[in-house]
């Protein structure tokens, strides 16, 4: 059984990944922020936090897949 909270946490976090699935960049950003304030560090909310705001300020070509390609190592 899980708690209230990583069921809060969960329902945030999948409903920002359905989102960004969906090119809503600040409607991700916005639930994956809302994760973040259940789980600070909560490590995949941060990252698609992270991707959904480089999305949003460029954004990716229109046959995008979902894939995110890394531009440094």
């Amino acid at each position: 059984m899980i708690s209230r909270e990583m069921e809060e946490l969960l329902e945030k976090y999948n409903s920002g990944l359905a989102a960004y699935k969906q090119r809503k960049w600040d409607e991700a950003m916005a639930f994956f922020s809302e994760a973040l304030k259940i789980r600070p560090h909560d490590g995949p909310s941060k990252l698609y936090l992270e991707r959904s705001t480089e999305y949003r300020d460029n954004p990716p070509s229109d046959d995008w897949d979902g894939v995110f390609i890394m531009k440094t190592k």
